[in-house]
């Protein structure tokens, strides 16, 4: 499939107004696509590679901004491009604006893959080559051989090719296709059930490869697709809720203690270990105790679901920000294992090997499932597997659990857990399956007091004074869940008390890369970044779209372990403030 044919789908898609309208543009290019298919559904959606692979093109703006001042001629500067950006607002519309094509002799020597050097029509198997290898460069010179592939692919782009070639580079496609969408395009164009895709999607965490198996092998096809040992699926998401609200939903509740920490995903084939982050991105080698444990205590395959807790000397739990430190380093891991400890708890088990100590563990109903895919199974059968596959004398890697109908033995566990410094407690429902990626009524997610959000910035405002070259006022928004925003997210206010200069300067650097436009002292921010904001009380508001605003917000830290689709919805809000 030429490039050019993908960008006039997804141009059709973006200007279509209604959903049904946009899946049938994505199911046409489906369909279109032959063996472009596991490529174009990703492209859709803005994603170079799938969701459960944590390579990244490792391109910011400025070196895109640079790569198309080079495609757009000599009369063109980067700071040239950067001012088209912020004037439309896209840097998908300024891309289309320049007449690429001047610098066509030089597309043979730099950029471009085989036969499509020299100016031959960009394809999506060749763009994806490109953006492959633009991907696997590093080290010394590494900046400059993606700007000279990216060169050569913005070289030989038309306008709409060069629209949608930026917003991918730049992971800002915005034209209305989610996951959703293309899950329900693939039950369409391949007339296979919509449930069948999804529980496909579930397991592979992969639409091409799910797009793929849809159109060879149908339904029974995506049936016989399971979790694979070494590729991470989402997590199963919790929402806020009551004790009152969990006990009537399910008569009786599993109760488990709700750590301060990161959750993790641990893949282990027998051999080698791999730790994944709650966004899929590969951890392994900052947590080398995690991978330690895991040998010490699995003798067969597995992958368990679990949390990773920052510890003192004494055993108590540090801090969230701690478990941040260890992620983050990825020098020197030895000197940050001496800072910071940390333990895991597993606490669900997703896929469980056979083993000789299994069979022989007297697990019951648990032996039926070994080396099986457990995320049919209740939780409390899935418990059970858990135990069986992890050593019960190494203490603490189970987390404890409690099946309770009694509000006061719940409240029981609830003191406990906060007398252990942890956050309170979690709720399950004992016959939940496990559901990767949903955030449903089956998990929910009980602290003490409930007085704070997870908010997705979307702009703010230079300081004044001695701050001016720091960002000092950030504006907030929660994510609508009915999508009545362009981004997705409803403004609920601005927040600029409990934060250091020190602090500043590190959210200075950590938002600027996604700075949309200024307006004086005003900024526009890409939905990229996720505040935990504590306030005092939620008040209704015409000053914000989602018709609410927090009384005085407070920066508490930056959720570097959630996704802005993990934020906090407008509609949370609206229960918090009718609870008020």
């Amino acid at each position: 499939m030429e490039f050019a044919t993908f960008a006039g789908y997804a141009r059709e898609a973006e200007d279509a107004t209604a959903d049904h309208a946009i899946r049938e543009h994505v199911t046409g290019l489906l369909r279109a696509a032959g063996p472009d298919l596991p490529v174009a559904a990703r492209y859709v959606q803005g994603r170079v590679f799938p969701a459960h692979d944590s390579t990244k093109l490792d391109v910011g703006p400025a070196l895109c901004y640079a790569a198309i001042a080079k495609a757009a001629g000599r009369n063109v500067d980067a700071d040239d491009v950067e001012a088209r950006v912020a004037e439309v607002g896209d840097v998908g519309e300024a891309a289309a604006s320049y007449d690429f094509g001047a610098q066509q002799g030089l597309a043979a020597f730099t950029g471009g893959s085989g036969e499509e050097a020299g100016g031959d029509p960009l394809t999506v198997a060749g763009v994806d080559a490109d953006l492959s290898e633009l991907a696997a460069a590093e080290g010394a010179g590494s900046e400059n051989t993606k700007r000279d592939v990216l060169f050569g692919l913005f070289n030989r782009a038309g306008p709409d090719e060069a629209r949608y070639l930026g917003r991918l580079v730049l992971g800002e496609m915005r034209i209305g296709v989610g996951r959703g969408t293309v899950r329900d395009a693939v039950a369409e164009a391949f007339d296979v059930p919509v449930e069948a895709v999804e529980r496909a999607l579930q397991v592979t965490n992969d639409h091409g490869e799910v797009a793929v198996v849809a159109r060879e092998s149908g339904a029974a096809g995506l049936a016989d697709l399971g979790l694979e040992v070494g590729r991470p699926v989402d997590a199963m998401l919790a929402q806020a809720g009551s004790v009152s609200e969990a006990l009537g939903d399910w008569g009786s509740a599993a109760v488990e203690w709700k750590y301060d920490g990161a959750r993790v995903q641990v893949h282990y084939d027998g051999e080698d270990v791999a730790v994944f982050s709650r966004n899929t991105e590969d951890v392994t080698d900052p947590l080398p105790e995690v991978v330690e444990f895991v040998e010490r205590a699995l003798d067969a395959p597995a992958i368990l679901d679990g949390e990773v807790v920052a510890v003192a000397d004494d055993g108590s739990p540090l801090p969230f920000q701690e478990i941040l430190r260890r992620f983050r380093r990825k020098h020197d891991v030895a000197q940050a294992r001496e800072d910071v400890a940390v333990e895991f708890h597993a606490f669900d088990c997703l896929h469980a090997g056979v083993s000789e100590s299994s069979s022989d563990s007297g697990a019951g109903e648990t032996e039926s499932r070994s080396g099986e895919d457990l995320l049919d199974a209740p939780l409390t059968e899935r418990h059970e597997c858990l135990r069986a596959v992890l050593s019960d004398s190494v203490q603490g890697a189970v987390a404890d659990r409690t099946i309770s109908d009694d509000p006061e033995e719940i409240e029981a566990v609830e003191a406990a857990a906060l007398d252990a410094g942890h956050e309170g407690i979690m709720l399950k429902n004992p016959e939940a399956v496990y559901t990767p990626g949903r955030r449903g009524k089956n998990w929910r997610k009980r602290k003490p007091d409930v007085e704070t959000l997870d908010l997705v910035v979307t702009g703010a405002e230079w300081g004044e004074g001695r701050r001016a070259t720091l960002l000092g006022t950030f504006l907030l928004a929660a994510r609508s869940e009915a999508g009545s925003t362009d981004d997705g997210f409803e403004t609920i206010g601005k927040v600029a008390t409990g934060i250091t200069d020190e602090k500043l300067e590190a959210l200075t650097d950590l938002l600027e890369p996604h700075v949309r436009s200024q307006d004086g002292a005003d900024l526009d921010i890409d939905p990229a970044v996720v505040f935990e904001v504590g306030y005092e009380e939620i008040q209704p508001s015409p000053t914000y779209s989602s018709g609410y605003a927090l009384r005085f917000p407070r920066f508490l830290g930056v959720r570097d372990d959630k996704d802005p689709a993990d934020a906090d919805s407008v509609e949370r809000v609206e229960r918090l403030a009718d609870r008020q």
